[in-house]
């Protein structure tokens, strides 16, 4: 086995080891060093010299022996040395209190005396602060916020022996960050908060409270978006900063209101035609309210005011589409309910009335702006009549005649009912039709026509229609004449009434029928001396004559269908009056006075001839009135001879006669004019 070593000394520098140094020993391939305390020790083999014992208690008195050792075996233990282990380290518990300030503390360690902690700038900026105290605590105050430290402390013992040391790195909390902004997006309600960076902060935290409600957001920029934030609220924005020694103290907190909401409870009231009122219910943080009023033509109006309602002018007919919104200084509200409002529909205009018959009328009028249905109301006479129709037209039928209407066009729509505030319209209806209650004759060719009078302010006028053309009578009373009628006509009488409304129809036609014509030309010829043959001419409308002769001495009469008749029973020599009356189909008779007719002279009697010479011969007669001249006349084949007596005579002579022959000799009254008379008897004279 080796030589025993010798310790040349042992000391400790840690609290956990004991060095020892000895002088090395010739053939020794190791040492064995051991520290001994009571009946525990510990060993450790080690090269060479010098050598650690490690795994030792601090504070301890210790044995410490080294033995040499090589392939023959160990020497003896050197003689001892006695080595107390130093003291041990306080074990720090370290934080930031304060952004400028660290609080340190440990717990007591044995046998410590007091206690040595130094402080400086990790970077080795600035000077190091140093403390030394008997208590397990102290504080470094005006510190650099947000700056690493390097923390040293150690233990000594009574004898001023320091023991193992304890370093640790500790940051100061941060200082609170400046300059904090916020900027507010009023569309998507959300904020963005900015500061300005503070030292030594790893992260932020943003906090944004309102009420009960917070909301945080954690960054490590120097901007932090917080969303979702309320309409109508106010927010304190407040900023702490933090790193691995704490948090900084908050901000103050930076108030934040947001755009308002929306304005609720919108009523539309159309509290007069053409008058729109909008209003609202008032919003939290609204200073004023805009309202947009956007017609379905595109035109748009707006109006700004404080209060919580508006008025806007309206036009019949349109669709109103009404927003509104409320603004401050952070914006505006967003996009709430959009109402729409229709108002009535415009009333009808243009409006016209034109009667188709006398108890039916057909409206007409424009088309007007939101009308779906028109209503068409006509209240006279008797009752209502109504009329709805998508068109813009209506036929009334069934109207009464001669009565006032007032006709009211209302439009309807589906969203807003009718305009009920139209005007009505002043249509009359035409007269009614007169009814003919009386046709009397006043004259050949005037008729009185009666009717009831069933109107107001009417014009009657009647109408005679025939063939022979049109006559006409007009009066505003119950009765009128029809003038110059043609006779043997055959007319249809109606009557009509007019007033400024219009013309009633014609009442129903009754016939009328005229007197037949008297003929224009009436003949008388004397057939014989006792038969006389009348003609005439055709009277209009005359189906059968009846002629009259008439005379003190006697009256001959003849009915006939022919335009001639022979009348016998004639006196001769007398003044006849001559009558004809001219009867119709249906029993109407004209009667027809014509100029007085004078029958012709009698004839002769006693009609004798006397021969005077060969050549000559006297006619002689009885005369029937000593007024009456006669003439004689002779007819032969060589000759036609005449003699005419002086006035009162009897007889005349006839000379210078042919002889030879054979004549007819007649003798015949005288007529004033006309041919001579033929029929008187006649005498053979050879």
């Amino acid at each position: 086995a080796p030589d025993i070593p010798v310790i040349d000394q042992a000391y400790s520098k840690l609290s956990n080891s004991i060095t020892v140094e000895w002088r090395a020993v010739a053939g020794a391939t190791n040492y064995l060093l051991t520290a001994q305390d009571g009946d525990s020790f510990v060993e450790t083999i080690v090269k060479t010299s010098p050598g650690t014992v490690t795994g030792l208690k601090p504070a301890t008195l210790y044995r410490v022996t080294v033995r040499s050792i090589n392939s023959g075996g160990k020497s003896q233990p050197s003689p001892f040395r006695k080595v107390k282990t130093v003291l041990a380290a306080p074990i720090l518990s370290v934080h930031s209190p304060r952004c400028d300030s660290i609080a340190v503390s440990w717990k007591a360690v044995h046998m410590a005396a007091g206690f040595s902690v130094s402080l400086m700038r990790s970077d080795g900026l600035g000077r190091m602060l140093k403390q030394n105290t008997t208590n397990t605590s102290l504080i470094f105050t005006n510190l650099d916020p947000g700056t690493l430290y390097t923390i040293k402390a150690y233990a000594w013992n009574a004898n001023g022996m320091p023991g193992d040391d304890f370093t640790y790195n500790q940051r100061t909390s941060p200082n609170a960050p400046v300059d904090v902004k916020v900027s507010f997006n009023s569309g998507a309600l959300r904020a963005v908060v900015s500061w300005m960076p503070t030292e030594g902060a790893l992260t932020y935290s943003v906090t944004v409270s309102s009420g009960l409600l917070k909301l945080r957001c954690n960054t490590s920029s120097a901007s932090c978006m917080v969303p979702s934030l309320q309409c109508s609220s106010e927010y304190y924005v407040s900023v702490t900063a933090y790193n691995d020694a704490g948090s900084s103290e908050p901000t103050d907190a930076v108030s934040l209101k947001t755009i308002p909401c929306a304005p609720v409870n919108i009523s539309i009231e159309e509290d007069e035609p053409g008058h729109l009122l909008v209003s609202w219910s008032s919003v939290s943080l609204g200073h004023y309210y805009v309202v947009f009023v956007k017609s379905d033509d595109g035109l748009e109006v707006h109006c700004n005011t404080s209060y919580t309602q508006c008025h806007f002018q309206s036009d019949c007919g349109f669709t109103y589409f009404i927003s509104v919104f409320a603004y401050n200084k952070a914006g505006q509200s967003p996009l709430g309910d959009v109402l729409n409002y229709t108002t009535a529909p415009c009333c009808p205009s243009d409006f016209r009335a034109v009667f188709i018959s006398s108890d039916t009328v057909r409206l007409t009028w424009a088309p007007v702006r939101g009308a779906d249905l028109y209503e068409t109301r006509a209240a006279g006479g008797s009752g209502v009549l109504l009329c709805r129709d998508t068109a813009t037209a209506c036929t009334l039928s069934a109207l009464q005649c001669s009565t006032p209407y007032n006709i009211t066009v209302s439009s309807f729509s589906e969203a807003r009912g009718s305009s009920s505030s139209c005007a009505p319209q002043y249509v009359a209806t035409a007269p009614c039709s007169p009814e003919i209650k009386n046709i009397s004759k006043e004259g050949l060719s005037v008729i009185s026509v009666q009717w009831q009078p069933n109107n107001e302010e009417a014009t009657y006028v009647v109408t005679a229609r025939g063939e022979a053309g049109l006559w006409h009578c007009t009066s505003t009373r119950n009765s009128c004449t029809l003038m110059d009628l043609p006779c043997g006509s055959a007319f249809s009488l109606s009557a009509i009434a007019r007033s400024p409304a219009g013309q009633s129809l014609p009442s129903y036609s009754i016939p009328l029928e005229t007197a037949p014509c008297c003929p224009n030309d009436l003949t008388l010829t004397q057939v014989t001396q006792s038969v006389t043959n009348i003609s005439w001419s055709v009277g209009r409308g005359a189906q059968t004559y009846v002629t009259t002769l008439e005379s003190p001495k006697g009256r001959a009469k003849c009915h006939t269908l022919q335009t001639y008749c022979l009348l016998g029973c004639i006196t001769c020599g007398t003044n006849y009056t001559v009558s004809l009356r001219a009867i119709s189909e249906t029993g109407l008779t004209s009667s027809c006075t014509y100029q007085g007719y004078s029958s012709s002279a009698c004839c002769p009697s006693g009609v004798k001839l006397y021969r005077l010479s060969n050549n000559g011969i006297r006619v002689f007669w009885r005369a029937s009135d000593e007024t009456i001249n006669y003439n004689a006349d002779l007819h032969g084949s060589k000759g036609n001879f005449s003699c005419t007596p002086s006035s009162g005579l009897s007889h005349c002579d006839i000379t210078k006669i042919p002889c030879g022959d054979v004549y007819t000799v007649v003798v015949a009254p005288v007529t004033d004019k006309g041919p001579k008379l033929t029929f008187c008897p006649t005498k053979i004279y050879s």
